[in-house]
């Protein structure tokens, strides 16, 4: 599985890096085109979460997530026949799709096949899709060196074929052990209870909404700094390139051993203090870049963009840890499903909400990395209260032999 993404994420940074030149240059869309395709292929991309854990909670799950990258592999190739504006936003929410089922379809393995070590599991894991995002964005920069539309084309099919390359070696693991599945035979008594769904578990749904503003670190690298920087009248505007790569070279350098300290239940939940302290440094830091000069600006973007790094790092130990602790063992595709809503619906809020920080200024920074930390204590305090309760004892979904 591990090969599995750095597979995935090498050829997911070839097609990131290029994909708005792709859709500009060579398909000739306009940037409102370009930017609608994005909205409404990323708004049903927000349906595979829920869907692909429901999915897995029924049927094999390698076969499922199989069938998932296959069909992200003919999405990415379908747009490569036609120029069409129908057709390529229909191919782009196929895509969308099986990209958001197939993230959480690759937790819910890792979940069941690495017990109480997912924690390391999942850091280990972050540090390989890291190095394969930065191997595929390298390399699409290098092939922008030529800026044909043969290159694109080609950036595109890597993309396409490392979903082949992600089916084949997923064929070649073993389906995990599921709570959620017992094997009956026909002198079983059914079932008289219904499995456990998030959608009635209140306090799973909040614990989700509090999870899209914790996201939201993911939307200050991607738009909220290289905006900030590019509107700035002190700060280099080569600035922001070298800013992701820190934030890069941060997580796969010190995301396993960040990990260390989220191993328990317990001490997930207690990282959200710490979390709460690096969202609000990193607000804080934000604003400051504005108060002076280059070197002024340069040195409080640096130490925002270290904060918000610490943020992502720890938000990822904590939020994996959580989101499995809080789901009944018989129906954790299903949970793992709809906490998977709350980062596909923060990529439609996210841009919102920095660029709404970047319009009031200064104090806009100072309120935006605050109210993420309030959102962490919130969480803390609703957490504990989740943990606590006594959890009913849920019979497993049953499948017949006959």
């Amino acid at each position: 599985m591990l090969w599995i993404a750095l597979v995935d994420r090498t050829g997911s940074g070839l097609w990131a890096a290029v994909s708005v030149l792709y859709f500009t240059y060579v398909t000739g869309l306009s940037v409102a085109q370009v930017g609608t395709l994005a909205a409404v292929s990323g708004a049903i991309g927000i349906a595979g979460a829920p869907l692909g854990g429901r999915i897995a909670d029924r049927l094999p799950l390698t076969r499922v997530l199989i069938s998932l990258q296959i069909l992200r592999a003919l999405a990415s190739l379908a747009l490569l026949t036609t120029d069409n504006y129908a057709l390529l936003l229909a191919f782009s929410a196929a895509g969308s799709f099986g990209d958001r089922a197939a993230n959480v379809l690759t937790k819910l393995y890792a979940t069941r096949v690495s017990g109480p070590d997912r924690v390391r599991y999942q850091a280990v894991t972050r540090t390989v899709a890291n190095a394969g995002w930065a191997l595929g964005g390298l390399t699409a920069a290098a092939a922008l060196t030529i800026g044909t539309t043969t290159a694109y084309q080609w950036l595109l099919t890597g993309d396409a074929l490392s979903f082949v390359a992600a089916a084949l070696l997923t064929a070649r693991c073993a389906e995990p052990p599921s709570p959620a599945r017992t094997i009956a035979t026909s002198k079983d008594p059914a079932p008289t209870t219904r499995p456990a769904t998030p959608w009635r578990d209140r306090g799973y749904l909040a614990y989700v909404a509090t999870e899209t503003v914790l996201f939201l670190d993911d939307a200050v690298f991607k738009v909220g700094l290289p905006l900030w920087i590019a509107h700035s009248d002190q700060a280099p505007h080569g600035l922001a390139p070298l800013l992701m790569v820190l934030n890069n070279l941060m997580v796969v350098a010190l995301q396993v051993p960040l990990a260390r300290f989220g191993t328990t239940t317990a001490a997930a939940r207690s990282l959200l203090l710490p979390l709460s302290a690096a969202f609000a440094l990193g607000g804080v830091a934000m604003a400051l870049s504005a108060t002076g000069g280059a070197f002024t600006a340069t040195l409080f973007l640096t130490t925002s963009a270290v904060a918000f790094t610490v943020a992502e790092m720890l938000h990822a130990t904590v939020s994996w840890e959580l989101s499995v602790a809080l789901a009944p063992g018989t129906a954790q595709g299903a949970y793992l499903g709809v906490h998977g809503l709350a980062q596909s619906a923060q990529r439609s809020i996210g841009p919102l909400a920095v660029t709404a920080a970047i319009a009031t200024g200064p104090l806009g920074w100072t309120a935006f990395g605050a109210t993420i930390a309030v959102t962490c204590m919130f969480q803390h305090h609703l957490v504990r209260d989740q943990l606590s309760r006594t959890v009913l004892s849920v019979p497993p979904v049953t499948v017949s032999e006959h």
